[in-house]
């Protein structure tokens, strides 16, 4: 016997958010306004980057992603019921330290990773453990609001260039590579940061762990995926920079870098996008139409709840101690000198700038900034820099992106970093008529003289915390290399002269 039943009994019931839940978005959504108003600095920043900055353009499609996500999961989610959960506030806690220690140190990365981290918190607290539960990917998935992965750019700039020689090698094209220099018979190429293909690989790790949780249920296979989702742009980013100089190679540069900066812009990353996908397709794993939890396991009355908008108000008061905190940290500041001179230095007189290509290092924010040009009886020239701080804080600070001896968007250009000199951080770098210069580099902060950033970062971050004095110093020694290569002696022998660096850096702070 047959029985017909009317279609109307198989549609899907879409369940309902009662009032309950709307009252608990409601307070999630006012709390998550108030975080981004105490810290509007950081969300400006963070806007700022995504719409600016190439790099962590991606970050402008992590928002509307989270929200397909929960939409995805709204008819579990309906039948969950939210609850205030106080040991939430840990994650608020947690987020606010990191902030604190961001903001003393002068580390953007731990601000923004703060600020993510104290809304995720405020989510939790607000919701309670068992939606936090069954939003556990989305909540997670705000990780990827904060830019980072920078870090990436130096080793795959060195990757990029030991793919690509080989490849011309093996194309008959006649190069050679200088650091992250890469000369032909007819063009001059820089294997820089953007063409590194860091920001290839970055957006692909956010797409990777996105995929890797919609289409796989087995995590070898999720695991499977996002180690090639990283290997194959890569890979293809060798490729491409090969492309470029090989088609360079037989054209002209000009027309050969053009057509690269469209070709990687829009066509090159959709396509290495599919490709990453039409090798995944094979092993997807989960239904598209299976559940993304259960509702009914997460029904359990849960310990330690609290009214929403009590966590709310707690969230908020959290975070904005640590916002005082910071602000009285802020204040410190050691007194300098009124007048600075760079010194006599014996054996050396003070001479004009090079006027083949001159240079001088960027300090935008330093109290004081003198650069000295100085010369000796062997006709060898040197320039010395000071930049002096009577204390740190965002936008005035002692190392940074495009601080130091090379600003961003410079004209002068690191080839290599060379082995440290007398503890300070050297490397070679080009300018204008391809004139070459070696400049080493020292940070004094406290007690302590470094040639390493993150040391700086570090030192600065202790004398925020704990006090003490708060000046800086940045010394930098630079001179021409010339054809006998005596860059590094003529900086060498005029160190000798000038006496210990962490002593002079020191005489200059007015210690």
């Amino acid at each position: 016997m047959t029985v017909a039943v009317p279609q109307g009994d198989f549609a899907r019931v879409e369940a309902k958010f009662d009032a309950g839940w709307k009252l608990h978005a409601g307070i999630l959504a006012g709390a998550w306004l108030a975080l981004l108003l105490l810290f509007r600095r950081d969300a400006l920043d963070l806007a700022t980057i995504y719409w600016t900055n190439t790099t962590f353009g991606h970050c402008l499609f992590i928002a509307p992603v989270i929200a397909w996500l929960v939409w995805q999961r709204r008819s579990g989610l309906a039948l969950v019921r939210p609850q205030g959960w106080w040991p939430g506030l840990v994650l608020v806690a947690a987020g606010g330290l990191g902030w604190l220690l961001g903001d003393a140190a002068g580390v953007a990365l731990f601000r923004h990773a703060g600020l993510v981290l104290m809304l995720q918190g405020a989510a939790v607290s607000v919701l309670g453990l068992n939606v936090s539960r069954a939003l556990l990917f989305p909540i997670a998935y705000m990780g990827f609001l904060v830019p980072f992965g920078d870090f990436l750019e130096g080793p795959l700039q060195s990757i990029t260039v030991a793919m690509v020689m080989p490849m011309l090698h093996l194309f008959g094209v006649p190069a050679t590579v200088d650091g992250v220099l890469i000369t032909t018979s007819n063009g001059y190429f820089e294997v820089a940061e953007a063409c590194s293909g860091a920001k290839f690989v970055i957006a692909m790790i956010a797409f990777g762990v996105l995929v890797a949780n919609v289409c796989y249920v087995s995590w070898p296979r999720r695991a499977a995926f996002l180690a090639m989702a990283l290997v194959v742009p890569v890979i293809a980013n060798g490729l491409r920079a090969f492309g470029t100089i090989y088609a360079a190679w037989w054209t002209s540069v000009e027309a050969a870098t053009g057509m690269d900066h469209i070709v990687y812009g829009w066509f090159f990353f959709a396509a290495v996008m599919a490709v990453v996908l039409a090798i995944g397709w094979k092993w997807f794993d989960r239904d598209p139409d299976a559940a993304w939890f259960d509702p009914l396991r997460l029904q359990a009355p849960v310990a330690a709840r609290a009214q929403a908008a009590v966590t709310a108000l707690l969230a908020l008061t959290v975070a904005s101690l640590f916002l005082g905190w910071s602000s009285w940290i802020a204040a410190r500041a050691s007194p300098l000198p009124t007048q600075f001179e760079l010194p006599q230095i014996p054996g050396w007189q003070r001479v004009g700038p090079s006027t083949i290509a001159p240079w001088s290092p960027n300090y935008p924010g330093a109290d004081h900034l003198l650069i000295g040009h100085y010369a000796d009886p062997q006709g060898r020239s040197v320039d010395l820099a000071v930049a002096v701080y009577g204390s740190q804080h965002e936008g005035k600070e002692l190392v940074g992106f495009g601080i130091g001896a090379i600003r961003e968007n410079d004209r002068w250009v690191r080839i290599a970093d060379l082995p440290e000199l007398s503890g300070g951080h050297a490397l070679r770098m080009t300018g204008p008529g391809r004139v070459e210069r070696v400049t080493v580099s020292w940070y004094r902060v406290g007690e302590t003289l470094t040639g390493s950033d993150k040391r700086v970062k570090f030192e600065t971050l202790k004398t925020k915390l704990l006090g003490g004095d708060q000046a800086a110093v940045a010394v930098l020694v630079s001179a021409e290399q010339g054809r006998d290569e005596s860059a590094q002696t003529a900086i060498g022998d005029f160190l000798n002269a000038l006496g210990p660096v962490d002593a002079f850096a020191d005489r200059m702070a007015g210690r």
